[in-house]
């Protein structure tokens, strides 16, 4: 998937999401791919017919203006394109009685196989979502005594699906307990929460087990491997397990260490990938390496310098387009970076969101 079309993708997405109709006037229409053009517009004219009995009469017309502008848009097509169309339009003024008609239409990079025609308060924006959501999927569960987190890594992000703890008390006993006692409350303890904290990951995962590409478990020695190797997994996502870490931290910061600690496994997953260029980035920094940020990135673009062009997506979009360009015609890489995790936010805040990996010093 080009990372240009992504990025551009998941900000007309959002743009989208954030769209609200005072009523339902906002219309969606998804024609999927080798669907007739002309059987839609057919379907269209009938609708404005249709909308002709809505009762309110600013609601009428702006649901009958948005049809009749979908339909002259899709006139300009001889045939569905070949992915497929999807088109969006309707009043988005935040003002009463002030008509604000915008249209969006988008010929998708992947084959659209819904065909969907709504008209509601919000546009429909799931199909397109579909495109740019990574089907595979990451466990991670970061693990000790006192508390667990369970995660999920998809492309760029990673979320954070349940956290828990165990009332663990620790080396201290209370008194009058004798320490065979003692030992066998925590034992039962630790047991008793490795057990809940199982029933919550086959919860979470294994609904999930198509799209599952594997699970990472991370803690201390002893308290993560009786996890793997006792019988508190299901066995289906015992399968699954490709890596076993030991981290510090078994909280928030305990998910990012142990994606960190994995880098090497997950060399494919697109946050790792990119936070493995920007960790690289940053050496030659120190190092005064090969590299260049900011306003020196015109520079090594003319002399055809860039290996790798990173760029945040909180950049205009003429900058990224212009800069995504001139990077692809010098055969440069170039990756489009949220700031969703630590690197991304550090590409935006400190570098103003273009830095560069060299073939060659400048």
């Amino acid at each position: 998937m080009d990372p240009k079309e992504k990025y551009k993708l998941r900000k007309l997405i959002h743009e989208l999401k954030e769209k609200k109709g005072r009523h339902t006037e906002l219309v969606s229409v998804y024609i999927p791919k080798g669907f007739d053009i002309n059987s839609v517009i057919s379907q269209l004219i009938d609708e404005q017919g249709t909308a002709t009995n809505i009762k309110s009469k600013t609601t009428r017309k702006n649901v009958i203006d948005a049809l009749e502008r979908i339909i002259q848009h899709l006139r300009l097509f001889k045939q569905t394109p070949e992915n497929g169309l999807a088109v969006f339009c309707g009043n988005v003024s935040e003002r009463e009685g002030i008509q604000d008609l915008q249209l969006w239409s988008v010929e998708p990079f992947e084959p659209i196989s819904v065909k969907i025609y709504r008209c509601d308060q919000t546009f429909v924006t799931e199909p397109l979502e579909d495109l740019v959501i990574p089907k595979d999927v990451y466990g991670l569960i970061a693990i000790d005594n006192k508390e667990a987190t369970i995660a999920t890594l998809k492309g760029d992000r990673y979320n954070i699906i349940k956290k828990l703890t165990s009332g663990y008390r620790g080396k201290h006993r209370a008194g009058g307990q004798s320490q065979r006692r003692f030992e066998r409350i925590v034992r039962e303890q630790s047991h008793e929460f490795k057990v809940r904290v199982g029933e919550h990951a086959t919860s979470i995962f294994l609904e999930n087990l198509r799209d599952l590409k594997g699970i990472i478990i991370g803690g201390p020695a002893g308290t993560k491997d009786d996890f793997v190797e006792g019988d508190y997994l299901h066995h289906e996502l015992k399968k699954r397990i490709i890596a076993v870490q030991d981290i510090t931290y078994t909280d928030e910061s305990g998910i990012r260490e142990l994606i960190d600690k994995s880098k090497d496994i997950l060399s494919n997953v697109q946050m790792v990938r990119q936070k493995t260029l920007m960790q690289r980035f940053m050496k030659e920094l120190v190092s005064d390496g090969n590299i260049a940020y900011a306003d020196d990135i015109e520079k090594a673009l003319n002399a055809g310098a860039i290996e790798t062009l990173l760029l945040s997506e909180n950049l205009d979009d003429e900058v990224i387009d212009r800069l995504y360009e001139s990077a692809k015609a010098t055969g440069a890489n170039v990756e489009i970076l949220p700031d969703s995790f630590e690197e991304g936010f550090q590409l935006w805040n400190t570098f103003g969101g273009k830095a560069a990996l060299l073939r060659f010093k400048i």
